[in-house]
């Protein structure tokens, strides 16, 4: 059976710095690529709800465009049948079919106002409606222009830190597998904790270099000897010397 290998506190913590740093390089790209991830999705659902708004738009204006044409030919109808109805007026016979032939011409001549006020009404919703589809493509026409322009500085980035971003991916795979499970458990629990994403800190000015909260004498020389692993009372996080720190590289 194959032996495993017990690392000495110091390579632990050499390991745990080197992670530290790799996982903060990546922070780094991060705060380079700021907000503009979350704008580019923000923008482009927009431009999608724009668009499906645009398209309702479209429908309703050809929806009233129908009903328009349906009423001008409803008018053409009702004018004819009272040129009908007034012809055959001319042939009646008696007051039963004048009166009759009147009323329907009376009738017919209503479906044509009511038809006119119908077209009157739904030319006014179509010059609101197509004022609003203007509207809506001036917005997406900007949104548009914004996405383009997030887009294309995102994408600058990108192809910037692409190459060293994999190069990282590489590095601080190896090098978490260096730290043993408890270990990278307590490093990540750590991390999350904190908007700087900083776990393990050197001793800054004889303070913790994350909470700035002073480290007695005596446990700074603890910290130098290296025997344990040593966190700080204030912040939890895991406690360096600055000499160890400095050596450890990318």
């Amino acid at each position: 059976m194959a032996s495993v290998k017990e690392y000495s506190v110091e390579e632990k913590l050499r390991a745990l710095v080197r992670v530290q740093k790799i996982e903060s390089k990546f922070d780094e790209i991060q705060i380079l690529k700021g907000e503009l991830p979350m704008e580019v999705n923000d923008l482009e659902d927009e431009v999608t709800g724009l668009n499906a708004r645009k398209h309702r738009v479209e429908e309703e204006i050809n929806g009233i465009q129908e009903f328009i044409e349906a009423k001008k030919a409803a008018i053409k109808d009702a004018q004819e049948l009272v040129k009908k109805y007034e012809k055959q007026s001319e042939n009646v016979k008696n007051n039963r079919e004048f009166e009759a032939i009147n009323k329907e011409i009376e009738m017919q001549t209503l479906e044509v106002k009511l038809c006119e006020k119908h077209i009157k009404d739904a030319t006014e919703e179509h010059v609101e409606k197509s004022e609003q589809l203007e509207k809506v493509m001036k917005s997406i026409a900007t949104k548009e222009k914004n996405l383009e322009h997030k887009k294309a500085e995102l994408d600058k980035i990108i192809a910037d830190t692409e190459k060293e971003e994999k190069h990282l991916a590489a590095q601080v795979s190896g090098a978490r597998e260096a730290v043993e499970e408890r270990l990278l458990h307590s490093f990540d629990r750590i991390r999350k904790s904190y908007r700087n994403g900083l776990a393990v800190v050197s001793i800054v000015r004889d303070s913790c270099g994350g909470c700035f909260n002073a480290i007695p004498p005596q446990r700074q020389s603890e910290i130098r000897q290296r025997k344990k692993i040593i966190v700080c009372e204030n912040c939890g996080r895991v406690l360096v010397d600055a000499e160890l720190n400095d050596s450890v590289g990318l």
